[in-house]
């Protein structure tokens, strides 16, 4: 009977270090870290920049003559086509001097007409033929400017846009110049943002052919606008203070989405070419500066500061503090400290990259 019970305790025994010599294994198993190193690629990186958005042509209606403002012919935010009457200030009294004017003139016909007869029969001098003559473009000049008068109590739409709102209501005794609404035309759109002058040259010797920069813009609503525009201008000199010059970028606007005054950030696409290349999570920061730990031979860990050049989605562009020849801690950072000696796997940067790629997705 106690031969039985010392087996049965034997193999009890034998189970319990197996299982638990079976659970160390298991333990040292999954306390393996993941180690890659950087890899250089050519690649792209999306730069945005703070923008002003400005219709192609947005100007002031203003009134040119004085008068009480008799018709509003429009609303606010109303689509208008060139040449229709948006605004008419009372015109009898403009009327009136034209009326007043086309007689002068019709008067200083007649007299010119009968003098030019006497001057043909030799009844008068020439000089005063010349003064008829005069008398009569003098009339006809007058003539002329009260027709441009009478005019200017039309406001009508010097090209497509869109109404902006009114600064006067009808009836209302406008003075000459005076503000009455804006006009919009929002066919194209003329986008501008401010560049630093180190991304101005790199700009500059990038595009140093007459292809035009494709840019993209981001939309107030975090949406990306559907046109792509096209850097056309750079402004000549740079802001003392600053040390940024503006670019404008031009946007068709088809569908009129886009309005005088939003804002929005310009999208551009930065090229890296031979890039170094790390994963975004195999980095840490401490006060603004970012850190990797890089594995040693002994398979201890020391972390070391890296310069960036830029982002894409999941990775960092380093530009200094690491080679492709580098192994650097992939996950677990949190779990360690500088100086910790480590068990890991590697995975190649190909593969490493692969999965961001399609988490990224």
């Amino acid at each position: 009977m106690m031969r039985r019970i010392l087996i049965v305790m034997s193999l009890l025994a034998t189970v319990i270090i197996t299982s638990c010599e079976s659970h160390k294994e298991h333990h040292e198993e999954k306390s393996k870290l993941l180690v890659t190193s950087p890899i250089r690629k050519d690649t792209i990186t999306t730069k945005e920049y703070v923008s002003q958005i400005h219709s192609i042509r947005h100007i002031e209606l203003r009134a040119q003559e004085k008068g009480y403002l008799q018709k509003i012919y429009v609303d606010e935010g109303q689509a208008v086509k060139k040449g229709d009457l948006l605004f008419k200030i009372m015109p009898n009294l403009y009327e009136a001097e034209m009326q007043k004017a086309k007689a002068e003139a019709e008067f200083a016909q007649i007299e010119y007409q009968n003098t030019t007869r006497l001057a043909d029969s030799n009844v008068v001098a020439q000089n005063e033929l010349a003064m008829a003559r005069a008398e009569y473009d003098k009339a006809k000049a007058e003539l002329q400017l009260a027709q441009v008068h009478l005019q200017f109590t039309e406001i009508r739409a010097p090209f497509d846009g869109i109404i902006d709102r009114f600064h006067v209501r009808e009836g209302s005794l406008v003075e000459e110049g005076e503000l009455l609404s804006n006009l919009s035309d929002n066919s194209k759109m003329w986008v501008y943002y401010n560049v630093p002058e180190a991304e101005y040259l790199d700009f500059k010797m990038n595009h140093k052919d007459s292809t035009k920069a494709k840019v993209n813009l981001l939309m107030a609503n975090n949406q990306k606008f559907s046109e792509e525009g096209v850097v056309e201008t750079i402004e000549a000199d740079f802001n003392n203070e600053t040390g940024n010059i503006p670019f404008r970028a031009t946007f068709a606007n088809p569908d009129g989405l886009l309005r005088h005054g939003e804002t929005g950030s310009i999208l551009s696409k930065i090229p890296f070419n031979n890039a170094l290349l790390v994963p975004q999570k195999a980095t840490f920061e401490v006060l603004d500066k970012h850190y990797v730990y890089v594995v040693a031979e002994d398979h201890t860990i020391h972390s070391r500061e890296i310069k960036l050049g830029g982002e894409i989605p999941h990775i960092y562009i380093v530009t200094e503090g690491l080679s492709e020849n580098d192994q650097i801690l992939l996950d677990g950072l949190r779990k360690v400290r500088d100086g910790d000696e480590i068990a890991f796997d590697y995975e190649e940067p190909e593969d490493m990259l692969h999965h961001l790629q399609l988490y990224a997705e």
